[in-house]
């Protein structure tokens, strides 16, 4: 692990009343990691639910009260996201920016496609087929691809002029990630030439501890891409809920969560109840037992960058108190050069 990121939910506890605040919250938040020496803030794109739903537009402000932290999102799911839109979006965030923007896709969860699809409109494609043919369809964007002709002329671009992406920021199509969860899909980001994103989720079981099973994905992401693209360096961010406890205030603002996260799953990460995925466990506790525990896991010490996922029910004075002692006690002792 050699560099440090965190991800926010940036959720809101308040309802309707509480949403700016809400909002203010997760840009103090940003500027605090920065001066921390975060890498990179990620965040959830979250349809309908008290957390953040528009990311760009928060990540535009955060890029005027920010210089170095990065922008990821962690991830968003193509099949309700209009290609052609989000990189327009990212590509004026990354130039305002400064070249910071991650842009973090999947395919995203088919089981709530009866639910959104009503919502966003239905597709004639299975949910994986019309979430894949849109995230083809955004590289094709991002590379500069013409996306149709002006013909005899539209508004101030000139009759045959092909139709590209307005703006282009440079280096942003190589900052695309890939949330993977399989091997399948680990194997599949690298023939895309993405970079692969390692979340707190396995959505397969193959029996093997869940950091196992992920530290194998990452190698077999790693050797397909340097079969595939030898002359680029591929790239991991691997995700670990890590909740330091250093006194009783902390036991008593975070015992809720470490109880409800537990009690949904048994002692290997497999939910009680649902499709068979595979959740990583939460590392709580002392300082020096949660430096143990990271340097034993096999995904962490494979990755580039370690994410701190923040609880989502947390709110910020509790995010920036994990923020800081991981920072400060913790990251040294796991970064390697």
């Amino acid at each position: 692990m050699r560099e440090l990121g965190f991800l926010s939910f940036v959720p809101n506890h308040g309802g309707a009343p509480g949403a700016a605040s809400a909002l203010e919250d997760g840009l103090r938040l940003f500027e605090t990691a920065e001066s921390l020496g975060y890498g990179t803030g990620w965040v959830r794109g979250r349809h309908f639910e008290p957390f953040l739903t528009s990311p760009m537009t928060f990540f535009a402000a955060a890029a005027q009260r920010t210089s170095t932290i990065g922008f990821g999102t962690a991830v968003l799911g193509m099949r309700y996201e209009d290609p052609v839109r989000l990189a327009e979006d990212a590509s004026t965030v990354d130039l305002l920016s400064g070249g910071r923007v991650q842009l973090g896709i999947s395919t995203g969860i088919a089981g709530y496609g009866p639910i959104l699809d009503p919502v966003f409109g239905g597709s004639e494609r299975s949910f994986r087929d019309e979430a894949e043919a849109r995230a083809a369809r955004l590289l094709e964007v991002l590379h500069g691809d013409a996306l149709g002709s002006a013909g005899k002329g539209y508004e101030s671009i000139p009759a045959g002029a092909e139709l590209t992406l307005q703006p282009q920021s440079p280096g942003l199509l190589d900052r695309v990630w890939w949330g993977g969860g399989s091997m399948g899909t680990a194997v599949r980001t690298a023939e895309k030439g993405l970079l692969l994103h390692c979340s707190t989720l396995n959505t397969e079981d193959t029996g093997a501890p869940f950091a196992e099973a992920q530290a194998d994905q990452i190698e077999a992401y790693r050797t397909r891409f340097a079969e595939l693209h030898p002359d680029r360096q591929p790239k991991v961010a691997v995700g670990r809920i890590i909740v330091p406890l250093l006194d009783d205030h902390d036991r008593a603002v975070h015992q809720e969560f470490l109880t409800g996260y537990a009690s949904g799953m048994d002692d290997e990460g497999r939910p009680l109840s649902g499709p068979p995925f595979r959740f990583s466990t939460v590392l709580s506790g002392e300082p020096a037992a949660i430096v143990d525990a990271l340097r034993a896991d096999p995904a962490v010490t494979a990755t580039d960058e370690l994410v701190v996922t923040l609880p989502a029910n947390g709110d910020s004075a509790s995010h920036e108190r994990i923020l800081r002692i991981i920072a400060e006690e913790i990251a040294p002792a796991v970064r390697t050069a």
